[in-house]
């Protein structure tokens, strides 16, 4: 073993693609929660997350599920559902008194007019402060509401919001 070069081996979470930790101390120096997003196959899952020294504190959590409580019966993986969803935790989380937070996609890297933006927009429509570049950024209003769904899509869609806004 002598002559040989010592091999670094990568933070665990780093090996398994579960934390960028240039990102994550990035997104922590600004103080403020984080609003992180996730995908599955299934379903949108988002928290707002506030960073302690024993380990983050999730202070308000939804995920596109229990946007079936409000009358939401299509897919839980579309622009819409991820609008609505971000709807419902910016909801969730001015109840728990956050009122501004900063977005942590993860290593998803956000593709212009998607479903991260989508979410974006429903969490800032739903009252809470995200910093943001600029409008053209968000899909548009149609894709939203869900033109490019069925009838029964659209219908729901402005029942479900009406609910998630009181």
């Amino acid at each position: 073993m002598a002559g040989q070069k010592p091999r670094t081996v990568l933070y665990r979470r780093r090996r398994e693609l579960k934390t960028d930790y240039h990102k994550r101390l990035k997104l922590l120096s600004s103080s403020k929660p984080r609003l992180v997003v996730r995908f599955t196959n299934r379903k949108i899952i988002s928290q707002v997350i506030v960073f302690s020294p024993v380990g983050d504190l999730v202070q308000a959590a939804v995920s596109s599920d229990q946007l079936k409580k409000h009358g939401w019966t299509v897919s839980g993986k579309n622009i819409p559902a991820a609008y609505l969803t971000g709807m419902l935790l910016a909801k969730t989380a001015l109840k728990a008194g956050i009122k501004e937070a900063i977005l942590d996609t993860g290593f998803k890297q956000p593709e212009l007019k998607g479903k991260i933006y989508a979410f974006l927009r429903g969490a800032i429509d739903g009252g809470l402060m995200i910093p943001y570049s600029d409008e053209s950024i968000f899909p548009g209003q149609n894709k939203i509401e869900g033109e490019h769904l069925k009838s029964k899509g659209r219908e729901q869609f402005t029942a479900v919001k009406k609910t998630i806004s009181g």
